[in-house]
This record gives C-alpha cells, structure tokens and sequence, in this order.
C-alpha cells in the first residue's frame, strides 16, 4: 500500500514525504522504499505534521540486509519522488531479525504482534545493558523478562536485590491473561526455582542461605570499607604493620596492631572490630564458585539489611569475582545491579563503598567476560560514565526533566524523536536500542514466572497492591497517628488493680496557627474542643481559649501500623472546626489525625 511520494531534499539518513494515505499513516510505523542500488530499504516515520490540507511525514532510514546478510545503511539517497509503502511483516522482520542464535526474547514490535524482537546475549555480555524507566513504569519486571532469557541460555547470573524483589522467578506465572498471552507467543509459564539459589538473611526464607565473604583482603580493600576515613598518619600506620603480611585477614591485622602502641592503631583498630561484628566476612566463606556456575542464577538478596552495609557486602563481593574472573578461577557471567543509583551515584552527589568496583566494571569487565546489567529509576542519580558504557538500553517511561536529559546526554543511540516520546510510553512498553542504528518500539512479553503479587495485564500498577495490602488489617492498620504518653505496661504499673486495658483512636485535626513562629495545636473531632493535655487527657473548648498559642502542642504525627479496640467517628466537620478557629486566628494548614488513648477497664 502506497502512503505517499518522497518531497524535498533526500538524505542517506533521512527524507520527507507527503502523506496521500492518512488514514494509515501513524508515528513509529515502518515504511520501505525502493532504492535504485539496493532494492527496497527499512524505514521508520519519526514525525508526522499536517497543514491544512498538506501532511507531511519525516522518516529516518532503517537500512537493508546485504548479500552477506549484514543490515547496512544506504551511501546514497533515495531519488526524489519515490514511493514510500507500508512495510511488509516479513520484511521488517527479515531486517531486524539478528543473525546470533544467542538471542534473547524481550518482547513484539508496537503494532506488530508477531514480530519478536530479539537482544544480543553475546553483545549483552560484552558490552552491557541499562534498564531506565520512573518507579512503577515496569523496569523490575523486563529485568525479569531480561533475567528469564539468560537463565534459559544457561549464562551463569548474578543478581544485586536490595528489596528482594527477584525471589518470584522461583514461582511460575499462574495469571490468565498472562497465559493465554503467553501461549500466542508459543511460550509457557515457568518456574525457575531449581536453578535459582538466594543468599542473604536467613530469616527471610527458608531457601535463605547465609552469605558470608571473604575475610582475606589487601590494604586497599580494608580502607575501601573502614566505617569512616583514615588519616595519612594512620593509612602509613597501617600500611606499615601489612607490609611483611602473607596473609590479609581482619583476625590477623588486629592480632598484629595489638604489637605495636599510639592512638592511631586502638582507632584503626575499633572500626576493624566494627567491620567484624557485622558477621559479613569469615575465613570459612561461600564459595565464589558456589555463587557463579552455568545454568545456575545466585540473587544476593539484600532486603532489610543497613544501605551503608549493603555497599561493603557489593563492594567486597564484586571485586573478589572481578579478581577471579580476570584469573579465569570461575566463569564468565552477568550480573544484574538493581537500583544501581544507590551503588554508583553520579559524582558529586557522594561516593559509596561499592562506587569504584562498579566503574571498573563498566569499564574493563567486557575484556574479561563480565557482562553488566544496571537498573535505575533515577537515571540523573547514576554516574553519567556508567551510563555510557551500556550499549543496550531498555528505556520505560520516564518523566522527570533531569532524568530525561540524563538519557539524552549518556544514552548512545537516542534520536531527539525518540527522547520526545519517552514520558508518553504506556506501561509495558520500551524503546530499546542496541538491536540495530536505530531505536525500536518494543511490547515487552509477559513473563514466565511470576512478577510480586498478582499482575493485571504484563505490569498491574503497584498502588493497587498498595490498597488491597491495606485492606488486610483490620483492627491493625497503617494511620496517620499520635501516641499516647503512656504505653499499655506503664499503665498497667501505675493503677491499683488489675484491669483491662482498651485502645481508642480520637479522630483529631492538627492545625496549623499562622504566627511569629506559626505553631500548632490539637482539635478532638468529636466534641470540636482544643486537646490541651493529651497525657491528662484535658480538653478545652475553642471559646474559652484566650491565647490559642497557651495550647501549642509539639507532638509529632507518624504513619504507622497500629493496633486498636475501637476507632471513634469524627462528629464534626473540619470546615465547621475551621470556621471556628477563624474568629480567633488565620490557619495556614490542617491535617487529620487519630490520638492514641489507652483506658482502663
């Protein structure tokens, strides 16, 4: 089908035609177009403008598959005048199918169902992959899309899960939509439990096993993980008693720093014993060939544990494999960085511990084998040279304007159309780069195992999950509250008898009194009276308060999960109360609230 004719002046990377077909001229669509020297070329239309009654459309050129079927690009352009059709399926897919059989299945092409687009796993393991999209928009969910692909082809796998997002590749996907989905794709769900191994708390899961490292490590290992940072005078202190050291483990440097005297190495010393009570780090550790072996995916699973010690753990663990992997002692493999901005963060904005390992793998670890695959929802918060290092990226939406211009200014591959439509991406769908010159629009397949809870269409959107958690306490939810002065034992020791204690939830309103500071103060919902002692539990009604800064209270509000007997009803409106306290002062802000009361029965 003929759309229309080429017009103005022809480039080999772009052109401009006049759309005659509207009705089947959409943005993102592929065309192919007849070429004198290389028979029809792949092109995709980037722009489409209508003036009156002239519409006019702008395509970047795709390319075609030469005799040794290698996509090039045309060396000279089209001729002025020429037909632009739609592109058949079969050609788009004869163009952008990849030549490897090591290929990874990530998704269809928006608008094409049934071409499959396929990424690179030997150009993913060399040349590393960022997955880019804002919170909710899906990017835990094609990592897994991602991961499910590599553990199929057998790639030995590594995951960094700071929130132990990834345990739910070990159930198989069981939703409907998903499996009918699935089954048009000729794909089934699964479970990848038998090859999936977790490390981390044990208190997390039964499966949970212990993670421990190696203890053994060189004087610029230590310093990379000291609590806080060493003098020059205490470096050389140090520095001093390793020097004539075999063997570098924390039992052994503090067993020799015990020898000598100063301030400098009882300081040394108490951040090393710091180090050591972590229980992170022993001589008889997990071993290295445990955690990466083909067919097997091992997820450090970091959920719970404290930011600072989750950078040692990544710091110390990566290094030590980088180390085995350049010395061929274990396999090549891939490791999957999740919230990677909180690992490597742009410079300026603060080293961590774990910054350093990571840069050197983005930057050496494709001569050793080491692919890297970094996931952020805050791709103005990841160091820009990272970024530059992955030569596929799975973008999602995203909104943020720093963010935005993060991946226009690091991103290889981004044309200025592209970038224009990233914060119109629907949920479940990417621009992907890498595959060939030129960015595609990717439907990301559903996946196999299962995705966190229940999903709604490939990605169910998280607030759901949120509300329908809320919905499970009852008598124990999550509210705005302020805590009684005295808990349930206090009171139990302060009264004669043995009674039984209740809990209540006063609705209250906390408003805000504009003033010279501005100040706050507490009014019960029920009664419509100012809370002038909540440990007393005094009330006072607003008319009677000559000065409303006498009833300024200083408690703090928190969300928290709490337990009750009885939540009261509020009796009166909050624009009545408002109303009220108008006559006796300005209110900037108002918030609603419950008081905690605890009575004796």
């Amino acid at each position: 089908m003929v759309l229309g004719n080429i017009i103005g002046k022809v480039r080999t990377t772009d052109f401009t035609f006049k759309v005659e077909d509207r009705g089947n001229t959409r943005k993102f669509d592929f065309v192919q177009v007849m070429h004198s020297s290389y028979g029809y070329v792949l092109c995709q239309i980037i722009e489409i403008e209508r003036e009156k009654d002239v519409t006019k459309a702008w395509c970047n050129v795709v390319g075609y598959k030469d005799k040794e079927n290698v996509l090039r690009q045309p060396r000279t352009p089209f001729d002025p005048g020429s037909e632009v059709m739609i592109a058949e399926d079969k050609f788009i897919e004869q163009i952008i199918k990849l030549n490897s059989k090591d290929t990874a299945f990530i998704g269809t092409l928006e608008g094409k169902d049934d071409i499959h687009v396929k990424i690179d796993l030997k150009k993913m393991l060399t040349k590393h992959v960022s997955i880019l999209a804002k919170t909710g928009a899906g990017k835990s969910y094609v990592a897994g899309v991602l991961v499910e692909e590599i553990i199929d082809k057998k790639v030995p796998l590594l995951i960094i899960d700071p929130h132990g997002e990834y345990s739910q590749l070990k159930e198989l996907n069981d939703n409907k939509g998903d499996i009918i989905k699935l089954e048009k794709l000729k794909l089934k769900p699964h479970s990848y439990k038998r090859v999936i191994q977790e490390y981390g708390d044990i208190d997390i899961g039964s499966d949970v096993k212990p993670l421990l490292l190696n203890e053994e490590m060189t004087p610029r290992e230590l310093l990379a993980i000291l609590p806080a940072k060493l003098t020059s005078s205490q470096q050389a202190a140090l520095y001093s008693v390793m020097k004539d050291m075999k063997t570098f483990t924390l039992t052994q440097i503090v067993a020799e720093l015990e020898t000598f005297d100063g301030n400098n190495m009882y300081h040394i010393m108490s951040m090393i014993d710091y180090i050591k009570s972590l229980n992170i780090f022993s001589i008889n550790y997990t071993p290295y060939t445990e955690l990466i072996q083909p067919g097997k995916c091992s997820i450090i699973n970091l959920k719970g544990i404290d930011p600072e010690i989750q950078e040692i753990i990544v710091y110390k663990l990566l290094k030590d494999l980088f180390e085995m992997r350049k010395t061929n002692k274990i396999s090549p493999f891939f490791c999957v960085v999740e919230e990677a901005h909180n690992f490597v963060p742009e410079k300026g904005t603060g080293e961590k511990k774990s910054s350093a390992i990571i840069r050197t793998l983005a930057s050496e670890g494709r001569k050793f084998g080491l692919g890297l695959c970094v996931i952020t929802q805050r791709p103005a918060r990841i160091e820009k040279n990272v970024l530059s290092q992955c030569n596929t990226q799975v973008i999602l939406k995203v909104t943020n304007p720093n963010d935005l211009k993060a991946i226009s200014t690091s991103v290889e591959g981004i044309t200025s159309q592209a970038e224009k439509e990233i914060p119109n991406l629907p949920i479940g769908t990417a621009i992907v780069t890498g595959i060939g010159d030129m960015p595609f629009v990717v439907k990301i397949r559903p996946r196999k195992s299962k995705h966190g809870g229940d999903s709604v269409d490939i990605l169910q959107d998280l607030e759901v999950d949120m509300i329908e958690s809320v919905k499970k306490y009852q008598h124990n939810e999550i509210l705005p509250v302020i805590d009684s002065k005295y808990s349930i034992k206090e009171i139990k020791l302060m009264q004669e008898e043995d009674k039984e204690i209740q809990t209540y939830l006063i609705p209250t309103l906390m408003c805000t009194i504009k003033g010279n500071p501005s100040f706050k103060i507490l009014i019960d919902m029920i009664k419509g009276h100012i809370i002038a002692d909540i440990a007393k539990k005094e009330i006072v009604p607003i008319k009677d308060a000559t000065r409303l800064e006498d009833y300024q209270t200083y408690e703090k509000m928190d969300f928290k999960k709490i337990q009750y007997d009885k939540k009261l009803g509020s009796k009166m409106k909050i624009e009545a109360i408002k109303k009220k306290l108008a006559l006796f002062a300005d209110i900037e802000d108002s918030e609603e609230c419950f008081v905690v009361y605890h009575y004796a029965k």
